[in-house]
């Protein structure tokens, strides 16, 4: 019986496929017992099936054992939707690590080795909305405003809304996860500590359910180190003291904010990778964007998708090389060889793969 694994790879939109080709060519000189797949999508697809997500391309990523997505836009993001809710993929795993070479604007980012951890399927990212005036027949009021909903709206000239979400059982799963992660990198030589960031004494109702499962979770972790702050004080100490932080597990908006952050003070999103697990279930998907604006210059930093790729091989089995990877670029970062222009370089993409490649043979 064959051990091969399947993966399914859609390289992105705009400079994404630039990180995504030499990565998936870089896995493929190392000779793992990987197949990679390249099912149509996107605008390509629209043109030749009409649609942007094929049957076909769905029947793929439900037949791997893990999906390597670039980064989307347009077209590719019913994709992203599927691999979130329709694969229910409920942990977004961020690490943010720094290491020498990297252009961190700090001036000690020494020991940065943290892991945003965000709620992927809740919160407002599912996307509930619309015109004001369709909440008017429940007859809302705020006791802060002393008014309704319907009277703030015509006061002043109608708007929008948005609902967020924190189920029980979605809070408790994620914040679970933290503990399980955390107590995996304590038996690593890491600190092993969660903490958990909400805005409860202003949004008390499902901030409030986050913490108050967060804390309950906590008593069943007594080997693992627990804190919780109020989501602007952990900015502040986000930025003042990055390296107390180990696992930090937030609701999905404040934990796509401050993964953001955390890759700003490493020296960019260019760096920063991630790995969304389900129960069934992995992707795995650099945090940046498709970066349209350098299109087509092969300058793209393939740090992140690189990263990426390597969280891919550590959950398919292969862990050795996925420290192998690590290790590489270290070693590119710390030798100053053949970076991007993002790190202060003049490398082009493939170049800086190359780097890596070479210190992997």
């Amino acid at each position: 019986m064959s051990n091969r694994k399947n993966v399914v790879v859609i390289p992105g939109d705009d400079a994404a496929p630039e990180a995504m080709h030499p990565t998936v060519e870089l896995l493929q000189a190392l000779e793992l017992e990987i197949n990679f797949e390249f099912p149509p999508y996107g605008d390509d697809a629209v043109v030749s099936h009409g649609t942007g997500f094929p049957h076909e391309t769905r029947a793929a990523i439900d037949n791997a054992d893990a999906t390597l997505f670039g980064a989307g836009s347009k077209n590719s993001t019913e994709i992203v939707r599927y691999l979130r809710w329709g694969k229910g993929t409920f942990a977004n795993v961020r690490p943010a690590r720094w290491v020498p070479g990297c252009k961190s604007p700090l001036a000690n980012p020494e020991n940065i080795d943290l892991i945003i951890l965000r709620e992927n399927l809740e919160d407002l990212a599912l996307g509930i909305g619309g015109d004001l005036d369709e909440l008017y027949p429940l007859r809302l009021s705020s006791g802060r405003a002393k008014s309704t909903l319907e009277e703030l709206g015509q006061e002043f000239g109608g708007g929008k809304y948005a609902i967020k979400v924190i189920t029980e059982v979605g809070a408790e799963r994620i914040v679970r996860y933290a503990f399980e992660l955390a107590r995996e990198r304590k038996a690593a030589g890491k600190r092993g500590k969660v903490t958990c960031g909400t805005k409860h004494n202003l949004i008390p109702q499902p901030d409030g359910l986050f913490l108050e499962v967060s804390n309950r979770v906590a008593l069943d972790y007594p080997d693992i180190e627990y804190e919780n702050w109020i989501i602007d004080d952990f900015a502040r100490r986000l930025i003042v003291e990055p390296q107390e932080f180990d696992v930090v597990v937030l609701p999905s908006l404040y934990g796509d904010i401050f993964s953001d952050a955390a890759g700003g003070l490493i020296g960019g999103l260019g760096l920063c990778p991630s790995g969304c697990f389900g129960e069934n279930y992995a992707y795995f998907e650099p945090i940046h964007g498709t970066a349209p604006d350098i299109m087509g210059q092969n300058i793209i930093n393939p740090t992140a998708t690189i990263r990426t790729a390597g969280m891919m091989l550590r959950h398919l089995g292969y862990a050795e090389t996925a420290d192998r990877i690590e290790r590489a670029i270290d070693a590119v970062y710390s030798d100053s060889d053949r970076l991007t222009p993002d790190q202060g370089g003049t490398a082009s993409t493939k170049e800086f793969c190359q780097a890596i490649l070479e210190r992997l043979s």
